[in-house]
């Protein structure tokens, strides 16, 4: 039996810092606005030309270098994105041209919010049944760029941002790392989070941009449903484990909303304090998030060599999931 360690992880953010009051010069609204429904304070936008890949870099060799492993090294990628520089081919095998890969393996998947947790998934069983012995796992968005800045777009608009981060998963004995995960979905809710458009459904269109190429989000739908369902799926992973919630060093959440952590403590019966959350700097980086959480919590301490932690996201299909670690 191999189990997933995380021998490596990095993540990148660009430079560009937009806070609430920039904003203010496309949408009716507030710094004060802003925090009090999301908690987001700032977020960062890539630069004209910048896709997911260019942020996926030096979060990978950020990773790389953690490990000790080199590019070569690695067996397989799996890339989560809902942000891709094409439609086809995908970003994974962009990354793969980008550093000295050998011809391996590249999957992306697109499970939006939830992407990393189903990524890690992914690499945890190949490990798992012993086909490959170093995973890269990375979550990369630049959603900047497909933001309507137009005053009806404001719902949107405010939440997102742009930003990378990656895993190595190496195989080892040693019963930590990824230890569980568990994956959900509840296609029923599928259009309360969306864009709609390019689609296979209709024919090619021209001349005035389609409305449906916008982000769509029912934010009540939303909520309720991330509330109930991450809860749901780190109690699961704490039953698979045999732990209780008091038992968590800490639980890394997919940064949708301040609010929504919150909740989700106040459920568990745990206090805050046991969840980083850095919603506030970045806003929500979709697939990007937990890595970049995640590595911020270790250099903050927050997160130490043995620590049980649980990662969990929500977001669009509806999709939700947990993954049970020991760090």
């Amino acid at each position: 039996m191999f189990y997933p360690h995380i021998a490596g992880a990095g993540y990148h953010v660009p430079p560009r810092v937009v806070t609430n009051e920039d904003l203010r010069a496309y949408y009716d609204t507030s710094d004060a606005w802003i925090r009090e429904r999301s908690g987001i304070q700032e977020r960062r936008f890539a630069t004209e030309g910048q896709g997911p890949v260019d942020l996926a870099v030096p979060a990978v060799e950020q990773a790389l270098a953690e490990a000790g492993l080199e590019a070569r090294d690695v067996d397989m990628i799996v890339f989560a994105t809902l942000s891709p520089e094409y439609y086809f081919p995908g970003s994974g095998c962009l990354l793969q041209r980008r550093l000295p890969f050998r011809q391996i393996p590249a999957l992306d998947i697109r499970m939006q919010c939830s992407g990393f947790i189903y990524a890690l998934s992914i690499a945890e069983m190949y490990i798992k049944q012993g086909v490959y012995r170093h995973v890269l796992v990375v979550g990369a968005e630049v959603q900047s760029t497909s933001i309507n800045f137009e005053p009806e777009g404001r719902a949107v608009g405010v939440i997102f941002g742009d930003g990378a981060g990656a895993f190595v998963l190496s195989a080892g004995t040693e019963p930590r790392g990824i230890l569980s995960s568990h994956l959900h979905t509840d296609g029923n809710y599928a259009e309360e989070l969306t864009i709609q458009e390019p689609t296979s459904l209709v024919h090619g269109k021209f001349g005035k941009l389609p409305h449906g190429i916008w982000p769509h989000m029912n934010g009540r739908e939303v909520y309720k449903h991330a509330v109930r369902h991450m809860s749901e799926a780190i109690q699961e992973g704490l039953r698979q484990q045999g732990w209780t919630a008091g038992q968590l060093d800490c639980v890394v959440p997919h940064q949708a909303n301040l609010r929504i952590g919150m909740a989700i403590a106040e459920d568990l019966g745990v206090p805050f304090e046991k969840f980083f959350m850095n919603i506030q700097r970045y806003g929500n980086t979709t697939a990007a998030s937990i890595p970049i959480a995640f590595c911020e919590a270790v250099q903050a301490g927050r997160i130490r060599r043995g620590d049980r932690v649980m990662l969990v996201a929500f977001g669009s299909g509806f999709t939700w999931g947990s993954a049970a670690l020991i760090y």
